[in-house]
Parts: C-alpha cells; sequence; structure tokens
C-alpha cells in the first residue's frame, strides 16, 4: 500500500530541531543539567516545567521541500516582501497600501534566527498606516521561542498582545466579510 506524497522531498524535522538546538547549544545543556539537578533534589515543579518546555520544543514536523526552499528564497534571499516583488496567488502584495488594521509587531532581544529590527521593518513598509494603530516591543531577556512561549510570553507579551486587540477590535469591531 502506497500514501499520497511517497518519495515527495521534504526537509525533516530532526534537521530543524538540530538546527535550533545547535544555535543554543550551551543553553539547552546547560538546561539538562538543571533539569538531572531538579531531579536529584526532588524539585518536581521545576523538572515538570523542564518536561513541559522540551516535549513542546521538540514537536517538530517535516516541511514539504518546496514550501521551505520557497520561503527561504523570498524571505532571505530576495526580500521579496520589502523589494515590492512578494506574490500570493498571483498577485502582487503591496503593503503600502495597507491603512485601516492595526500592527502589532514584537521582537525578542536573543532572538537569534530573526535580529532585532527585522520584525519592526513592518512597520517602515506600511506608511500609510496611522501611527494609533501601530506598535511594537522589544522583549528583554527572550529568544525567538520565548516570543510565544513560557513564562514571559504569559506574563509580559501575551498581556499587551491582548489589550492591543481589545483596544482595536473596539475600534473596529469584526462584521460580515465581503
Amino acid at each position: 500500500m502506497t500514501y499520497p506524497g511517497i518519495g515527495r522531498k521534504d526537509y525533516p524535522g530532526f534537521l530543524q530541531l538540530q538546527g535550533f538546538l545547535g544555535m543554543n547549544m550551551e543553553r539547552h545543556v546547560g538546561a539538562h543539567v538543571d533539569h538531572f539537578w531538579h531531579l536529584v533534589q526532588g524539585d518536581g515543579d521545576n523538572a515538570q516545567h523542564h518536561r513541559q518546555f522540551y516535549d513542546e520544543y521538540m514537536s517538530v514536523m517535516d516541511l514539504p521541500a518546496e514550501y521551505f526552499l520557497e520561503t527561504v528564497q523570498a524571505v532571505f534571499h530576495d526580500h521579496a516582501l520589502p523589494n515590492g516583488t512578494l506574490e500570493y496567488r498571483g498577485r502582487r502584495v503591496d503593503p503600502a497600501q495597507i491603512k485601516d488594521v492595526a500592527l502589532f509587531t514584537i521582537e525578542g532581544e536573543l532572538d537569534d534566527i530573526s535580529g532585532i529590527g527585522q520584525t519592526a521593518a513592518a512597520h517602515d513598509i506600511c506608511p500609510h498606516l496611522p501611527k494609533h494603530k501601530r506598535q511594537h516591543l522589544e522583549q528583554k531577556g527572550v529568544g525567538h521561542y520565548g516570543i510565544f512561549n513560557g513564562r514571559t510570553w504569559r506574563g509580559k507579551i501575551q498581556p499587551q498582545v491582548a489589550a492591543f486587540i481589545r483596544t482595536h477590535r473596539q475600534a473596529h469591531p469584526p462584521g460580515p466579510r465581503g
């Protein structure tokens, strides 16, 4: 029996994970050493936190090779969005036409995948968006993964995201889509 996709080229999840871990190997090794000592000391709370974090962190999936390669080409090689050459379904994407939505960008001080300024640049390519519809957050002490996961996300970032959404939802309540 064969399944759809047999023989399709992909970017295996285990290679993605290897890349993620390799960027901060000392931090991950240190976290596992700390985990060992938490277990030895009977600190079940911290040990459980470690297990939960790594269960999620290591849950990666294979990506179709053409999707991965097309994304790398468009984003990192061609800089298609800021250069005005990005297309979606055959139509050019023009961020300068964005005038009536809210934009909240977030960056992590320790992000080793998206450098400082990479996300904030979205504000530059949306020149017609009013200032009151913009917000940018550079969160101290978090890396790429920590921006949307963990204690800092729950305690510092998510409350700001929720407040931003509430503010801009009240200004423009959702209505029927046409």
